[in-house]
């Protein structure tokens, strides 16, 4: 038995699923319209030969009828495949927490599309908890925006930012200098304990550096403060088994720092690849490592940029031959997301998605996993990969690799 690694590419959709029209997001296609995006701007279509040839393109064209093309689509190694998702919301840990067995299948609470989109009495109570000042934002807004508009106010008064969007969540932005690090994270923890009530599902500090508006830039010292799973993932039984598992980025956040042997924080693209191609190098068999590729959410989806995020899965396509070079004959590489956010959609929001499911092992030959019904079915296979008693759900395709 070797190892697994899971690369969660965040916010990397093949098409709009089934339940897309709920969410407004019928037609979304994160990849396809990437991929569109790439061709229309440079001419030519768009080259990902690792991932293609591991089937995402054959993934993608399965199940959605939007046309584009790439250099070379021929799936060569590795089986392929797209998983709709049952939890009731499109957000990170509904999607993190179903690619481990544990769907979400109750509903987060969520903020008003309102000016004051915050309970009065919940915001009075936090300021009076953490002795500020007073809170700027109180709104829907976009992270960089909300920064531009409201950071030299914060600077000013020492007011933290606060805001939302479609997602469970209540976002805190202040200067990691001028305000300090420390006191977000503390506030933000504050905030989160007065949050459980109204089933808010994560709380994130968003520190920033910066002068003024045409310089204030956020850094990597982001922490989420989420929700405990509410049962048992595949890495708490992993943990209880005395086996390893290797979280990188966010991951630790997203599950509460529960089922979690090491964590690993990086920032930025390249830095995380090599944290995951460092953890391959160096652990042991029954050994999973769990990492968030946050850049591509973040950085590309969230701020509606296809250019950049078509790079950064150039960068990616690129790295993934560092990261099989790693591999050992026993080993499982897992590619796949936790939703979409397609970046030529309307607003700034996660998108209703298929994910791909990417599985390789060296000498495996290409096989079609079809239209999975459920995330969860990538805990299964990693619980029997693992010799794991079952998870509570998923359908194995372990026997197909």
């Amino acid at each position: 038995m070797g190892r697994a690694i899971i690369l969660v590419v965040d916010g990397f959709g093949i098409g709009a699923a089934p339940d897309a029209k709920a969410f407004g997001d019928t037609g979304a296609n994160t990849f396809a319209h990437v991929a569109q995006s790439f061709e229309q701007r440079t001419g030519k279509p768009l080259a990902l030969p690792n991932l293609a040839g591991l089937g995402l393109v054959a993934a993608t064209k399965a199940i959605s009828p939007e046309v584009f093309s790439l250099e070379d689509e021929t799936p060569r190694s590795g089986a392929y495949g797209a998983a709709a998702q049952i939890s009731t919301g499109k957000d990170t840990p509904s999607g993190h927490w179903e690619m481990t067995g544990v769907p979400v299948m109750y509903d987060w609470g969520y903020f008003p599309k309102t000016p004051e989109c915050f309970p009065a009495a919940f915001l009075d109570e936090l300021t009076r908890l953490t002795d500020i000042p007073g809170l700027l934002g109180r709104c829907h807004a976009s992270g960089t925006d909300i920064i531009r508009d409201l950071g030299e106010e914060h600077l000013r008064t020492g007011k933290p930012i606060c805001y939302t969007s479609a997602d469970s969540v209540f976002q805190v932005a202040a200067h990691e200098e001028r305000f300090g690090l420390d006191r977000l994270y503390e506030f933000c923890a504050t905030a989160r304990e007065l949050l459980y009530a109204a089933n808010i599902g994560r709380v994130i500090a968003r520190p920033f550096v910066g002068s003024d508006a045409a310089d204030f830039t956020r850094t990597g010292n982001r922490r989420d403060y989420s929700f405990e799973p509410h049962n048992p993932t595949l890495l708490d039984v992993m943990t209880e088994q005395r086996m390893t598992v290797a979280a990188i980025g966010k991951i630790s956040d997203i599950f509460a720092h529960r089922g979690i042997t090491t964590s690993t924080k990086a920032t930025g693209l390249p830095a995380l690849i090599d944290a995951t191609i460092e953890k391959i190098k160096m652990e042991s068999d029954n050994t999973l490592i769990f990492t968030n590729l946050v850049n591509f959410d973040q950085d590309f989806g969230h701020r509606r940029d296809p250019a950049g995020y078509a790079d950064a899965l150039i960068y990616f396509d690129q790295r993934l031959e560092d990261v099989t070079a790693c591999m050992t004959e026993q080993d499982l590489l897992l590619i796949t997301a936790d939703h979409g956010c397609d970046p030529t959609w309307v607003g700034s929001d996660h998108t209703r998605e298929y994910v791909p499911i990417l599985a390789y092992r060296h000498g495996t030959k290409s096989v079609d996993l079809g239209a999975r019904t459920s995330c969860s079915d990538i805990g299964q296979t990693l619980a029997g990969f693992f010799k794991l008693p079952p998870l509570a759900h998923g359908e194995s395709f372990l026997d197909l690799l």
